[in-house]
């Protein structure tokens, strides 16, 4: 078992190469795991974690529901964003400037094999993230992802969550809302869930801006601790 994770800052990056580059890390996982079942051999398979900053841009999974964008093609110009359709689970979301994007791709057989351990525990992290922050975030029965003022009139999202999984490898993720332009929420129903608010950390902390280079190293603390985690620092490409 590998629980070594390399961690690698892509900074501001266009959505669509940061996917290549998830497929292209997780396929070689999956091929490492098929030629040592294949061969009987025991190499060990490595874990990555991924942070970006992503331009506007919207990502609908593959159970989501199209009418949840409530933009045309050409409204998604003039506002500088983008679409696609993608493999993760979950509807429709969000990713835009101000917003940390965590993009663990790991071989969950080096940690455990249960995926909704898995999602317990990437909420988790940033549960424990807020709490740093004196904010009391929480799950929502049925709802992936964190959540402020849970089973109030005030309930408000602050970081979605849509992963894929296959041979109990990994991708996609999270994104925390840190600094996000909440604006661009009103332009779908965000994870197709209908009157419930989206927010951000300089929001609920009524400050103008949050440094990403602050919360990032929180973040992994509480992720390393959380999947007894060796993290090593990597270059960005």
């Amino acid at each position: 078992m590998n629980k070594q994770v390399e961690v690698q800052d892509l900074g501001n990056h266009d959505y669509k190469e940061v996917w290549d580059y998830q497929e292209q890390l997780f396929k070689d996982i999956l091929d490492l795991k098929i030629k040592n079942r294949r061969e009987e051999t025991d190499f060990a398979t490595p874990n990555h974690f991924l942070f970006v900053e992503h331009p506007h841009v919207y990502t609908l999974g593959k159970s989501g529901d199209i009418s949840n964008l409530l933009v045309s093609e050409e409204q998604l110009k003039a506002k500088n964003a983008t679409f696609y359709k993608i493999n993760r689970g979950g509807d429709i979301t969000y990713h835009g400037p101000g917003q940390i994007v965590g993009y663990p791709i790991l071989d969950l057989e080096n940690f455990f094999t249960d995926i909704h351990k898995y999602l317990r525990l990437l909420e988790e992290t940033i549960i424990l993230t807020l709490a740093e922050y004196g904010l009391k975030a929480q799950r929502s029965d049925g709802e992936t992802g964190v959540w402020l003022d849970v089973g109030t009139p005030f309930a408000r999202k602050i970081c979605a969550m849509g992963v894929r999984a296959s041979r109990w490898v990994t991708m996609h993720g999270f994104a925390f809302n840190v600094n996000a332009n909440l604006g661009y929420f009103d332009n779908i129903i965000p994870c197709g869930i209908k009157e419930k608010a989206v927010t951000s950390l300089n929001v609920e902390l009524g400050r103008s801006e949050v440094p990403l280079e602050e919360v990032k190293p929180i973040l992994l603390k509480h992720f390393a601790d959380l999947f007894e985690a060796e993290l090593v620092e990597k270059a960005s490409v």
